[in-house]
């Protein structure tokens, strides 16, 4: 077997509560590792896929990772070189932790090293975002820009993929819980009113502002008064079991805020430290527990790296 490039492609937050689909931040964990390697055959082909329980198609053109690559491939001129692709999925399917988004940083990742590195990481942005369009139908980048590139993301614009990094107060924390109840991201947006009243849009437009110059400033309260979704979570928080118990005993450890990972069931909370990050965990694991669902707890600080070659 020929050698390969293995990639790591890291979990994201999408949203972060106030910014429904322009704003998200990578996760250190958990994560998909993709290897690509060189082939005698022609053609990009999907080789192994393990961790997807049969639910991930070997079929370029609907596999995330896949098409991501096929795209960059085609952009390069490169579409007849012959390349293996194997996906290994270390992270759950529908969680509102960016799966789709995850392998298809990845996979776009992982030819570009193989084929020693053409583009820079930001130029490998839209193959990206073609991938996980597969899974979802949608143009959006708030979650795999983050997991490409790292850090705390702004999209201004997912049409152009106007991306911007924003700055992380030092010492910030994500508390993640991951509940094993299964939301589609469909289901979760066929909830969602197309209206807002002016009122929702001038208390959302001035939480979004508030936590824009938060991070800016490194200002933790002003941050803990902007995190606070009038909009989408209100909508979608009776699709996720216990959730207003979860964030009560969030806020009560004393978190900056808590709301929704993406389309969720995962909820998400920022800290101000990894202490308070790990004892609003348990407390919002304690909740799921009694409620005899099974969970996942992620603690982590925000990851400026992204997906990264292993």
């Amino acid at each position: 077997m020929k050698a390969g490039i293995k990639v790591f492609a890291p979990a994201t937050v999408a949203n972060v509560a106030v910014g429904f689909d322009i704003l998200g931040f990578a996760l250190e964990k958990p994560g998909d590792e993709i290897i690509a390697r060189f082939a005698d055959t022609p053609g990009l082909r999907i080789t192994k896929v393990t961790g997807a329980k049969g639910k991930l198609p070997l079929d370029i053109e609907k596999n995330t990772a896949g098409f991501a690559a096929l795209k960059l491939l085609e952009h390069l001129g490169e579409q007849q070189r012959g390349v293996e692709l194997e996906i290994h999925k270390k992270m759950p399917f529908g969680s509102g932790l960016g799966s789709s988004a995850a392998s298809a940083a990845g996979g776009v990742m992982a030819v570009n090293e193989l084929l020693g590195r053409p583009l820079e990481k930001r130029q490998l942005l839209p193959f990206a975002v073609l991938g996980e369009q597969v899974a979802d139908g949608a143009y959006h980048a708030d979650n795999v820009a983050p997991s490409l590139i790292g850090g705390m993301i702004l999209i201004r614009s997912n049409e152009t993929l106007d991306v911007h990094r924003l700055p992380v107060p030092a010492g910030i924390h994500a508390t993640v819980i991951y509940p094993h109840v299964e939301i589609l991201t469909k289901d979760a947006r066929n909830v969602l009113s197309n209206t807002v009243t002016l009122k929702q849009c001038i208390q959302q437009t001035g939480n979004i502002a508030g936590l824009l110059a938060g991070l800016y400033q490194s200002d933790l309260e002003l941050i803990a008064r902007s995190l606070n979704d009038v909009i989408i979570e209100p909508q979608r928080a009776r699709l996720i079991p216990h959730f207003q118990e979860v964030k009560e005993a969030a806020l009560k450890a004393g978190v900056l805020g808590c709301s929704i990972s993406g389309a969720g069931p995962s909820i998400f909370a920022l800290s101000a430290n990894s202490l308070i990050a790990e004892e609003a965990g348990l407390a919002m694991k304690r909740v799921f527990d009694e409620a005899k669902i099974s969970n996942d707890l992620f603690v982590s600080p925000i990851n400026q790296e992204g997906a990264v070659k292993l």
